[in-house]
C-alpha cells in the first residue's frame, strides 16, 4: 500500500505545484520506484522528503530518517540560485546577458556559470557536436514547450542552423567572460544545467555527513550513501510511450546518477507526428534515430545530462562507441520498435513485457 499512498501524495503535490507555478510538471519517476523500495524504512522523526519547483521541472530531495530543515533549505537556496544564473527566462540571468550580447562584448558571469560552460564545450568537442550549448536559436525558433510550438520552414531552419556553434564561444578564465562571436547565437544550457544542479545538491548532502539522500531534478537522479537495509538503490526507468510515472525496468546501484533524454519529456504533435525537443544540431530537425530514449548510468550527473542528449541524436552505434569509449559510464537505449539494448556493466532488470531486451 505504500507506493500507492505516495504516489496519491505526489499527484496532490503535482496539483498544487501546476497552479502554483501555472506550468506543466514533469513527473520523476525516480520517485515511485525510490519511495516504494525504501522509504518503509525510515524513521519518522523528520520529514522524509520535500519539493520545489525550479528548472522548469520538479526537484524532490529525499533524506529520510536524517532530514533536518536547514539541510533542504541549503539545497532548495543552492538550486533556485542555479537557476537565476542560467535560466533562458530570466531577463537577468548570466545566460540571457551573455546571449543579449551575442558578437557586441564578452560578459562576466558566475563562477558556476563559467565552470558548466567550459564543460559544455569539453563535452561538445567529445561529442563531436551532437550536444551543442549553443542550440538556443533552434530551441527558440522551434519554441517546443511553449504555447507557440511550430514547425518552422527549411528556409528558416537553415538560417539559424550557422549560428549553432559552440566553436564560437569564447572564454577569458582570467576576467571570468564568456563571449559568443556571432550576432543571434544563444546558448541554452538546458541539456546540462540540470544535472549540475543534481551534482550540487548532492554534494549538500555529503559534506552534511549523511549516511543516505536522494535527488531528483525532473528525472535527473543522484543517490548518495547507503539505504538502511544495505541493499542497492532501485531507481525506475521511465517507460517512453507510457504514462508519466509507469516505468519499463529497474537500474540498481550505489551512488549512482542516472538521466534520461527522451521523446516524451517535451514535445507537441502534428498530424500525428510527435516533435520533441531533443534537436540534432546537424541538421536543425529533431533527432530521429529509432530511439525513444537514451538513458545514461555514471558518477557525474552534469556529464551523464549533456551525454544522454549527445547519445540520443547520434543513436545507437555512434552512441554506444561513444559511451564505451569512458570508463565508469553505461547506457541503455529504448527504441521504437519496443526493444531495449544495455552496455555492459549497468544492472537493469525488465519488468514491461510489452518491451524486450536484446543482448549482443
Amino acid at each position: 500500500m505504500l507506493f500507492f499512498q505516495f504516489r496519491s501524495i505526489k499527484k496532490q503535490m503535482m496539483f498544487i505545484l501546476r497552479h502554483q507555478f501555472f506550468r506543466r510538471s514533469i513527473f520523476a519517476i525516480a520517485f515511485f520506484s525510490v519511495v516504494a523500495m525504501t522509504l518503509v524504512s525510515c524513521r519518522p522523526r523528520a520529514e522524509p522528503f520535500q519539493v520545489t519547483f525550479a528548472l522548469d521541472t520538479i526537484c524532490i530531495i529525499m533524506l529520510y530518517d536524517q532530514a533536518r530543515p536547514e539541510i533542504y533549505e541549503n539545497i532548495f537556496a543552492r538550486i533556485h540560485e542555479i537557476e537565476s544564473r542560467m535560466s533562458l527566462f530570466r531577463p537577468d540571468s548570466d545566460i540571457s546577458r551573455i546571449n543579449a550580447s551575442a558578437g557586441i562584448a564578452p560578459v562576466w558571469v558566475h563562477d558556476d556559470v563559467f565552470k558548466v560552460i567550459e564543460r559544455a564545450v569539453y563535452m561538445a568537442e567529445f561529442s563531436g557536436g551532437a550536444f551543442d550549448p549553443t542550440i538556443g536559436p533552434l530551441t527558440s525558433l522551434w519554441g517546443v514547450g511553449r504555447d507557440d510550438a511550430r514547425i518552422p520552414s527549411q528556409e528558416e531552419i537553415d538560417a539559424v542552423l550557422p549560428l549553432v556553434n559552440w566553436r564560437n564561444i569564447e572564454f577569458d578564465r582570467e576576467q571570468s567572460t564568456i563571449f559568443l562571436k556571432q550576432p543571434g547565437m544563444a546558448l541554452d544550457l538546458g541539456a546540462i544545467a540540470k544535472g549540475y544542479a543534481a551534482d550540487e545538491a548532492a554534494d549538500i548532502i555529503r559534506r552534511a555527513r549523511l549516511r543516505r539522500g536522494l535527488v531528483d531534478l525532473g528525472g535527473n537522479v543522484v543517490t548518495h550513501g547507503v539505504k538502511r537495509d544495505r541493499t542497492p538503490w532501485r531507481v525506475g526507468l521511465q517507460n517512453p510511450v507510457g504514462e508519466r510515472g509507469t516505468f519499463l525496468g529497474i537500474i540498481s546501484g550505489w551512488d549512482m546518477t542516472v538521466v534520461t533524454s527522451g521523446v516524451s519529456e517535451r514535445y507537441f504533435m502534428h498530424d500525428g507526428q510527435r516533435y520533441h525537443h531533443l534537436f540534432s544540431p546537424f541538421d536543425g530537425l529533431p533527432a530521429r534515430t529509432g530511439i525513444l530514449s537514451a538513458t545514461i548510468v555514471g558518477s557525474v550527473s552534469m556529464d551523464a545530462d549533456a551525454l544522454s542528449t549527445a547519445i540520443f541524436v547520434l543513436g545507437y552505434e555512434r552512441g554506444r562507441a561513444l559511451v564505451e569509449s569512458l570508463e565508469g559510464i553505461e547506457a541503455i537505449f529504448v527504441f521504437e520498435d519496443m526493444s531495449v539494448r544495455t552496455t555492459g556493466g549497468v544492472d537493469f532488470i525488465l519488468t514491461d513485457e510489452n518491451f524486450r531486451l536484446l543482448t549482443d
